[in-house]
């Protein structure tokens, strides 16, 4: 038989029950105990938190998120850790105004369209059988067929709530993708997944024009959030620029451009930029942080969202601060991968950025 703890989280005073085979991050969001936390695998290290009290089982940690010193002082990350006993958390809730936060909660649905819209790259469109409320940028963790799950973000806005759409980049010899979603997985198949997670999402009360960064299947939550914001646009409720950087490798990975240009024709306040750093094409060349160096000498006044590989993520940060953008104004999300991982998902970040 299963058994199961109570998890207490300072300094909210809120207490939970949580199984012994259940990760204490996964019981707090089911909660509504909304903890930091973003790659939800054990690598990023948002969510470490320190267990004043009580055992926990450290999970598959990285070694790089979570240091030997770390493991010394009582420290665990959320998303892999389990309680062994009844256990005391001290937990960084940090809750902002004009913020809805949905609990995690289990979904099926069945898979009614999966397109190649790119080299490696699919679109997986999930017909769910309840809605799942989100946040514009948000993700859900899809299940595999061996139990195990893989988070990928959700690319259609919070108003499609009964179907979600999926971009899929495959990992070579990876379990989800070439083994299952670029191999088996076809449309009329049936899915289970959870969500929503994570903290990269659109904030409403930041009134703001938006600088929109992504690279590769980073574009996936951007494109969440610009759809919302044309939602907003057509009720008569946005005021405001909206620019989009996508950055690949070559021009053939630049995926829904047509869209996207479209959307930029029809509106006069959006902008789309492909960044294309290996390839000649009719547009501009370059990586994403170069062309917004380039764009935007000074970037103060704006809200910027990061998302994407972590090299490309750190070195857009960097150059957004260097034009002089808050760190309270800029959000970003790291796409961790299996090599990331292996090579310690380790980068350098500013603990005032929000992820």
């Amino acid at each position: 038989m299963t058994e199961t703890f109570t998890v207490h989280v300072e300094p909210l005073g809120a207490t939970l029950s949580c199984r012994e085979d259940q990760t204490i991050l996964d019981a707090c969001l089911r909660n509504g105990v909304w903890l930091p936390h973003a790659c939800t695998h054990g690598t990023c290290g948002t969510c470490k938190a320190e267990v004043l009290d009580g055992d926990v089982d450290l999970g598959d940690a990285s070694p790089y998120a979570l240091v030997d010193s770390d493991r010394d002082d009582g420290f665990a990350l959320m998303c892999v850790a389990k309680p062994c006993e009844d256990v005391v958390i001290e937990g960084d809730v940090d809750l902002e105004d004009g913020v809805e936060i949905h609990p995690v909660r289990d979904f099926s649905g069945t898979v009614t369209a999966l397109d190649d819209i790119a080299p490696d790259v699919r679109r997986l469109v999930i017909t769910l059988s309840e809605p799942l409320a989100f946040n514009p940028g948000q993700y859900v963790q899809l299940n595999l067929p061996d139990g195990d799950n893989r988070p990928y973000s959700i690319a259609s806005p919070p108003s499609e709530p009964d179907v979600i759409e999926l971009h899929v980049k495959r990992s070579p010899d990876g379990v989800a993708t070439d083994g299952w979603i670029f191999a088996d997985l076809a449309s009329g198949d049936e899915v289970s997944l959870s969500g929503p997670y994570g903290q990269f999402f659109y904030r409403p009360a930041k009134d703001k024009p938006l600088i929109l960064l992504g690279s590769g299947t980073g574009l996936a939550p951007l494109k969440s959030i610009l759809r919302h914001v044309m939602e907003l646009d057509d009720e008569g409720e946005w005021e405001h620029d909206v620019v989009l950087y996508h950055g690949v490798a070559q021009v053939d990975g630049l995926y829904d451009r047509d869209w996207f240009s479209d959307a930029a024709d029809e509106r006069d306040w959006f902008s789309y930029r492909p960044a294309v750093s290996r390839e000649e094409h009719e547009g501009r060349r370059g990586r994403v942080p170069v062309l917004l160096a380039e764009d935007f000498p000074k970037a103060g006044g704006n809200a910027a969202y990061i998302c994407g590989n972590p090299s490309m993520v750190e070195d857009t940060m960097k150059a957004l601060m260097k034009s002089r953008l808050f760190p309270r104004d800029i959000y970003r999300e790291d796409f961790f991968d299996s090599a990331d991982r292996a090579a310690g998902g380790h980068v350098v970040r500013s603990p005032l950025i929000k992820r």
